[in-house]
């Protein structure tokens, strides 16, 4: 696999120097999908932007969305008649537009696309993230067609959850490019979340 076979999709406002999808960029040489309006984030102006990264590329490639760019891939995904060009999507921390702190800003996100995606995909969800909660993200799977795991409280697992390059995340984009005939000895265990409403 190349490195350039891999798209960054970050979310609300982009993701800073410190966040791990930027990390991951400058260690692995992964290219990011720039949006052109990154604070105020219209879905069809971000599917149209996707959809034009994908056509310039000769091969299927891996998406690695966090935030409101988990939204992106599934609102893509329902529309695009070009599904073939993705191989499959890690997904990380999806935001839910539906929230009353969120509603003002992601307008155009909401309702949240409930069509099953058509590659793999895996959703990684924090039992306390402040922008969606644990029983959201794990119905947002459920609708994508995604596997889900848990990693406990960690908040919305960006820069301020202290991740770093977050090799755990890295790992689990590898074992979802090998697909379901590797190993499980390495694959991670779901957290149960023991709170009560998150």
């Amino acid at each position: 696999m190349r490195h350039s076979d891999v798209l960054i999709l970050p979310g609300w406002q982009s993701s800073g120097p410190l966040h791990w999808q930027s990390r991951w960029e400058q260690r692995h040489g992964y290219e990011r999908v720039e949006q052109h309006d990154w604070l105020r984030p219209l879905r069809g102006d971000w599917i149209a932007r996707l959809e034009e990264v994908l056509l310039a590329r000769s091969a299927p490639v891996w998406l690695v969305g966090h935030s409101l760019g988990c939204l992106l891939v599934a609102a893509w995904a329902a529309h695009s008649r070009q599904t073939a060009r993705v191989a499959g999507a890690l997904l990380v921390a999806s935001g839910d537009p539906e929230l009353p702190s969120l509603r003002p800003v992601l307008r155009s996100w909401a309702p949240v696309q409930q069509t099953r995606l058509p590659f793999p995909a895996l959703l990684l969800g924090s039992s306390n993230d402040p922008y969606c909660s644990l029983a959201r993200a794990q119905q947002f799977a459920s609708d994508w067609g995604a596997r889900f795991v848990s990693l406990g409280a960690r908040g919305h697992l960006n820069a301020d959850s202290g991740l770093g390059d977050w090799p755990e995340g890295h790992h689990m984009l590898r074992q979802l490019q090998a697909g379901p005939s590797a190993p499980s000895a390495t694959t991670p265990t779901v957290v149960k979340d023991t709170t009560n409403g998150n």
